[in-house]
């Protein structure tokens, strides 16, 4: 799920997706912990089963996935919820073929039934298949843990506590400019036990956060309304991430808008929010045209997720894979040729799951793999793809990107984007030397509406809000602004960057892929960046 589709949806469905197929709990129940002695003892009880039926190869995910679901409207609280959702699942290679089984039965017969199911669905499936499933080799690595280093488990933290934090807010926004204002705090606790025939057993404990906004100021007079949400993350971080701490504020190009880096004060955005919303009503609306575009990265991370993100991800450029994001236009033959073009000299494109604080940093994937980082695109050239165990032989290599993942212990794990992030640039430019050189552009800051096409190559992007910049300076809010491009003309076009200072990032809780539909969260950074020469158009409903 794309967050175009996710503002739209309801505070109940968007629980809904948070939690699949978990049961509500009380929240004392969050903190509750399984011993680790009891998940080894089940593994290897699935292990043995899966060998003795036949299976080649076996792996076992234990999984418990925690979550807190609070919403908010103006100054009531909407929805407070608590979940659990735990149980087993098990892939197995038999006869050549994968099969996979899933049980919520926590019980040693529970889980050695689903193992033998899953070597007679792999049996059954070897009768269809061509040719047999080959894995990349990856050592066994023991008994191992990672864990989020977090500072405050949001799990200890009172509602009460977060519910004022977000109220808040919202009065906030609303003493600022906004007419309503929908706030909500999205916590994830995933902990996860891995073990494979391949000699592994990885205990991970992981921790994920967002606090979206939704702020609306309406005029009365004319019945026009115009909105503003959130610039904060979503992060891998722990209750911290809401303390805005003063010293890690980052001012914005022309002070448009103060950001944070390793906290986030959500009060102080709320009320920009109000205000910005408020300005947006007598905004300018855009002269269509030519403009050398400087992008926030607040922006960035929507346009390096659909244009950058998706088109790199193997299953979709061997056609595999076209549920919701389609194929893509980043054929093998480009790769091979080690000098397709994708963007501009300086742009430089990496994969990376060990971020600190991104949504997709862990310690291991879902076939045990440790996670690692690579480049995707090296000086503009396309140079590699996001891949698997069962893929990375397809592109020539021997070692599995570990970028393999599942969002329940209930669904099989495949191949999901890692964090994909355009690197900062190597000279030291600040947001407002960057603007400097602008004779006519626009500044763009947030995530808006996007459209592009099946084989992410056509595009087009919206944002939140758009400023005019006239002979190097941010002037005068503008309205009604969409880009459009296709990817390999926009990224060749990019012709500045600024330094690591500026660099941070945004990101997806719900980024869908695959029949039956997953969810997973994923991260994208960048620096405050241009690109010259973009098609500017204006989307205002004309009316009569």
């Amino acid at each position: 799920m794309e967050r175009r589709a996710f503002l739209n949806m309801s505070g109940g469905a968007m629980a809904a997706m948070m939690m699949p197929f978990g049961r509500a709990i009380a929240a004392d129940e969050l903190i509750k912990p399984v011993e680790v002695k009891f998940k080894k003892m089940l593994a290897d009880t699935a292990l043995t089963a899966a060998t003795q039926a036949g299976a080649s190869y076996c792996d076992v995910r234990i999984g418990r996935y925690l979550n807190q679901f609070i919403t908010t409207r103006d100054l009531n609280i909407e929805n407070v919820t608590n979940t659990e959702s735990a149980g087993v699942g098990v892939r197995v290679i038999a006869n050549g073929a994968y099969g996979f089984a899933a049980t919520s039965d926590m019980s040693p017969d529970g889980v050695a039934g689903a193992a033998r199911q899953a070597v007679a669905i792999a049996k059954a499936n070897s009768k269809l298949q061509a040719a047999g499933v080959v894995l990349a080799p990856t050592p066994g690595v023991g008994e191992v843990s990672w864990a989020t280093p977090i500072k405050k488990d949001w799990r200890t933290v009172p509602i009460k506590d977060k519910a004022d934090l977000l109220i808040t807010a919202n009065k906030g926004a609303l003493e600022s400019g906004a007419s309503f204002i929908q706030s909500l705090l999205f916590q994830v606790n995933q902990q996860k036990y891995f073990a494979s025939t391949d000699g592994s057993y990885i205990d991970q404990d992981l921790h994920r956060l967002w606090v979206p906004f939704f702020a609306t100021a309406v005029d009365k007079a004319t019945g026009k309304f115009r909105s503003r949400s959130d610039l904060g993350t979503p992060v891998g971080m722990g209750y911290e991430y809401l303390d805005g701490r003063k010293e890690d504020k980052i001012k914005a190009a022309g002070g448009v808008a103060t950001l944070y880096g390793r906290s986030y004060d959500l009060v102080e955005d709320a009320k920009a929010a109000g205000r910005q919303a408020k300005e947006k009503l007598t905004a300018k609306s855009v002269e269509p045209g030519k403009y050398d575009l400087v992008l926030s990265p607040e922006h960035m991370w929507l346009t390096i997720h659909e244009s950058v993100g998706h088109p790199t991800e193997l299953d979709r450029v061997l056609g595999y894979e076209a549920n919701f994001a389609g194929t893509s236009f980043a054929t093998l033959d480009k790769q091979q040729s080690k000098k397709f073009k994708y963007g501009s000299d300086l742009v430089n494109i990496e994969a990376d799951k060990t971020i600190p604080g991104s949504l997709g940093a862990v310690g291991y994937d879902d076939e045990g793999v440790k996670c690692k980082h690579w480049d995707l695109i090296k000086d503009g050239i396309l140079v590699n793809y996001q891949a698997t165990r069962d893929q990375v032989a397809v592109i020539g290599e021997k070692e599995s990107h570990g970028c393999s993942y599942a969002d329940s212990w209930s669904n099989v794990q495949f191949q999901r984007m890692p964090n994909v992030s355009l690197k900062p640039g190597k000279k030291k430019i600040t947001p407002d030397e960057l603007v400097k050189d602008v004779k006519k552009g626009i500044y763009i800051v947030g995530a808006g509406s996007f459209s592009i096409d099946q084989q992410r190559y056509n595009f087009q992007f919206g944002g939140q809000m758009f400023y005019e910049i006239k002979d190097g300076k941010i002037g005068q809010m503008l309205e009604d602004v969409a880009y459009q491009s296709n990817t390999q003309e926009f990224w060749n076009a990019c012709t500045a960057m600024c330094d690591e200072r500026d660099w941070r990032m945004g990101g997806s809780f719900f980024d869908g892929k695959g029949q039956p539909m997953q969810v997973s969260a994923v991260s994208h950074g960048s620096s405050t960046s241009r690109f010259n020469g973009i098609n500017v158009i204006n989307t205002a409903r004309k009316i009569g």
